[in-house]
């Protein structure tokens, strides 16, 4: 993917509230009503993506399929989805179901991101909901089992054996209801690592790049994920699978045109982070921040921006709706054409 080719560009958010001082986001109704806000106004902007992110024993969005179908049944053409659902906390089979039934109330446009989970402020949040792994396996692996199983579910296989008194004795295996037609294309891998995201080209996911590896080579952190993305893509044409993936990045981009961006976010854009996150060597993405040409030349610059197809904007979703919005429609306007993104209704 380069400058010049069809891009979409739709919004992350992480679904923060607080009620504290400058906080337009106090309860976690509020959360709840600006995310399905603020999907219609990036409907009405162009964007391609309403995101939202998962955590759990956090104040943040913390069950994503209401949600999402209520930002579905606000809009007729954004794409609706997730980055990402931690798959430790899940039951894959009722989460089938669910991301079924959202799908097709949306007419098709759910895109599930799944992973691991990332590090949270629960100890063993997912053993609370009653899911340990089994003994000498690990977090990952429980992971990686509950989203075959829920692959495997939302592909149509069968799951269960038929009841023949219920059946007027037919026997045989059943599956889960509804199904979505397409949606198992529409699953992503949240990937921190480059031979995650290989895996998940082996499982048939799309690749959702994490907002932090947890690997350093030395070099930036668009190049590290420009090469997970490289592999990524060889790993599939190596499966053989029918259909081109997708892949998407995540960004925070802050175009400064008026007193209060400078205000909340200053002048410059930031460098990249490296530190340890679980006692593992850690790269971090900078956040862009400056003038909107100035911005626009650096994202043009980014390796990995150039490589996917999808660039997610996370957005400061405490500052409210109308800022978010406005936010949004700057990086529409003057920062996005410059990475080869036009509005959805002008392609």
């Amino acid at each position: 993917m380069t400058p010049g080719t069809d891009k979409r560009i739709g919004f992350l958010s992480f679904g923060h509230w607080q009620p504290i001082a400058g906080s337009q986001v106090r309860t976690a109704r509020d959360a709840l009503v600006q995310s399905v806000e603020l999907a219609v106004a990036a409907e009405e902007l162009g964007l391609d993506g309403a995101f939202v992110r998962v955590h759990h024993f956090a104040r943040q969005l913390a069950s994503p399929f209401p949600l999402l179908a209520a930002m579905a049944a606000r809009t007729s053409r954004i794409e609706v989805g997730t980055g990402v659902v931690d798959m430790r906390y899940e039951n894959p089979l009722y989460m089938a179901e669910e991301a079924a039934a959202t799908d097709l109330l949306s007419g098709g446009r759910l895109q599930l991101g799944v992973s691991r989970g990332s590090p949270e402020t629960a100890l063993r949040g997912s053993e609370a909901f009653g899911y340990v792994p089994p003994e000498g396996s690990s977090d990952a692996d429980l992971a990686r089992e509950k989203t075959a199983l829920f692959l495997a579910a939302v592909r149509g296989a069968t799951v269960v054996d038929a009841d023949p008194g219920m059946t007027g004795g037919t026997r045989g295996r059943l599956a889960v209801q509804p199904q979505s037609p397409g949606l198992a294309d529409r699953v992503w891998w949240g990937a921190g690592t480059r031979a995650t995201g290989e895996w998940a080209a082996r499982q048939g996911m799309n690749l959702m790049s994490s907002t932090l590896l947890v690997e350093d080579t030395g070099v930036p952190f668009d190049e590290l994920q420009a090469e997970q993305i490289a592999r990524f893509r060889a790993a599939w044409a190596e499966a053989g699978w029918d259909r081109e993936p997708r892949v998407s990045v995540s960004r925070s981009v802050v175009p400064v045109v008026t007193d209060l961006d400078r205000a909340y976010f200053g002048e410059r854009s930031g460098e990249d982070q490296v530190g340890l996150l679980e006692g593992v060597r850690a790269r971090f993405g900078k956040s862009y921040v400056g003038e909107p040409d100035q911005l626009a030349e650096e994202l043009a610059k980014d390796a990995a921006v150039r490589e996917a197809d999808t660039l997610l904007l996370t957005v400061p979703n405490m500052l409210g709706v109308e800022y978010n919005a406005a936010l949004l429609e700057n990086v529409a306007r003057h920062v996005a054409p410059a990475i080869g993104w036009v509005p959805a209704g002008s392609r």
